[in-house]
């Protein structure tokens, strides 16, 4: 009971972050009623998502301080896993993802061991080389369809499968997950691990030389980051119907949910919720209006890579970190 009164307390924000994080919950909320176009629902939902592969991620990338691009791997174990389990044995959604999340933190365990033997950019390198060599395993691997992936059986309109035929139900199943995630990640900032891992952030031998098992913490995190974005990958197998390799399991997916952490400020509560917000809308809108225009194609990558420096060069610790610097002068 105590974890969940720390889950749903926000009482260390100001006045004006609760306020607002109220008012952007019952928009949310509302967000279905107020018109949008199919498209609008889509982007939205893709927001939610980013948004929770993006703390995930922030648990080991940003209050643990180290840089993992490999997080698409567990993307693709829990899609895979409610996708071959449903295909082969028409087991439902609510059974093979939980089935999913162990198995992809079973998997985090086995070999998060050994990368937490490297630092620093060795590390980073071998998170992407882990998450590319079980992307080629899948690729070849006959059982879960290969490259040409696996499309899951239509079951109707269903709760137990997760399958709907409107969007607005989709929706509010992943924003679900998105406001469990907000509430966990606010107990996980303010418990013992939380603290844990940002001591070793700032200095690893000081945490370690007050007891502090710094290889076992960031196994920790791992796989709790692992979990978070293993659920968002059943979600995307349910939503879309169809997986392969190259859909959940690229380089480039890996990378995506670290800038969005990153970009809205690491180590904050709000900063991957800003960064999805951002990214997602700009990407998705940008490459529709982009990809008509031939002699364009390429310019919405360059538009991401000019934000991205641009926050970089003037506040390393993302937009959260400008606005804590604007708030703080102002104090």
């Amino acid at each position: 009971m105590g974890a969940i009164r720390e889950a749903f307390d926000f009482s260390d924000f100001p006045l004006v972050e609760r306020i607002g994080f109220g008012i952007f919950c019952l928009f949310l909320l509302a967000f279905p009623w107020l018109g949008m176009d199919s498209f609008g629902m889509a982007v939205m939902i893709q927001f939610l998502l980013f948004s929770l592969f993006g703390m995930g991620w922030n648990t080991i990338g940003g209050y643990g301080g180290q840089v993992e691009l490999g997080k698409a791997q567990y993307v693709g174990i829990g899609a895979y896993t409610v996708a071959v389990l449903m295909v082969r044995w028409d087991i439902p959604y609510w059974f093979s993802m939980p089935l999913g999340v162990l198995i992809a933190l079973g998997y985090s365990f086995l070999i998060g061991y050994p990368l937490f033997r490297l630092k620093g950019h060795y590390f980073a390198i071998a998170t992407i080389a882990t998450s590319l060599v079980l992307q080629d395993i899948f690729i070849n691997w006959n059982f879960v369809g290969a490259a040409k992936g696996i499309e899951l059986p239509i079951k109707g309109n269903t709760f137990l499968y997760m399958q709907f035929t409107n969007d607005t139900y989709y929706y509010y199943f992943i924003l679900a997950y998105f406001l469990a995630g907000v509430l966990y990640m606010n107990w996980f900032r303010k418990s013992k691990l939380g603290y844990q891992l940002r001591m070793i952030k700032i200095d690893e031998e000081a945490a370690e030389s007050l007891g502090i098992d710094a290889r076992w913490c960031k196994i920790k995190a791992y796989a709790i980051a692992s979990a978070f974005v293993a659920v968002g990958g059943s979600f995307i197998a349910v939503y879309n119907l169809y997986i392969d390799p190259e859909s959940v399991m690229h380089l480039e997916l890996s990378i995506m949910i670290a800038l969005m952490a990153m970009l809205g400020g690491a180590a904050s509560l709000w900063g991957p919720i800003i960064g999805a917000a951002i990214l997602v809308p700009l990407d998705r809108y940008l490459g529709s209006w982009l990809g008509g225009h031939k002699e364009l194609m390429g310019v919405d990558f360059m538009i991401y890579a000019a934000i991205i420096m641009f926050i970089a060069a003037f506040e390393p610790r993302g937009i959260w970190g400008i606005v804590e610097r604007y708030r703080g002068r102002r104090t």
